[in-house]
């Protein structure tokens, strides 16, 4: 995976969630990750490799996971996009918090960054604009 390669959506993932596990607990660890992906521990270990090789994460085996700061700057990225759909689809469109999350989950990795500005752009003026509440059409 040359840097210039779009990571895939696994791979996205796998960064998200080494991100939450670093903010809860400083660092993650492949069995935590495995835990919260909820696979087995041995597939975690290529991943982490394909990661680290990028530069994204710092791993050693058997060791710690942390993220480099390019690796935390994607994660960080990842992580602003999932919540701001999230939020679409639960406040705005009024879909259950279950189905935002999972919808938001597979929208983060496929919206390119200038449709993702033009689409928070398009959800700030609806949040300004007075005529424009989804309550009104209720």
């Amino acid at each position: 995976m040359n840097k210039n390669e779009p990571l895939s959506q696994s791979l996205e993932d796998y960064l998200e969630i080494i991100l939450e596990l670093q903010t809860q607990k400083t660092v993650a660890r492949s069995k935590d990750i495995a835990e919260k992906m909820d696979i087995k521990r041995g597939s975690v270990t290529g991943m982490l490799k394909k990661l680290a090789k990028s530069k994204l994460i710092n791993y050693e085996p058997y060791g710690y996971v942390t993220l480099t700061p390019e690796g935390k700057k994607i994660a960080v990225e990842i992580e602003h996009r999932h919540i701001f759909l999230k939020d679409f689809f639960f406040r705005i469109l009024k879909v259950d918090e279950a189905t935002a999350d999972q919808t938001a989950c597979q929208m983060e990795h496929t919206m390119d960054t200038r449709t993702f500005k033009k689409f928070k752009d398009f959800v700030r003026t609806l949040d300004t604009c007075p005529n424009c509440s989804p309550d009104k059409n209720r």
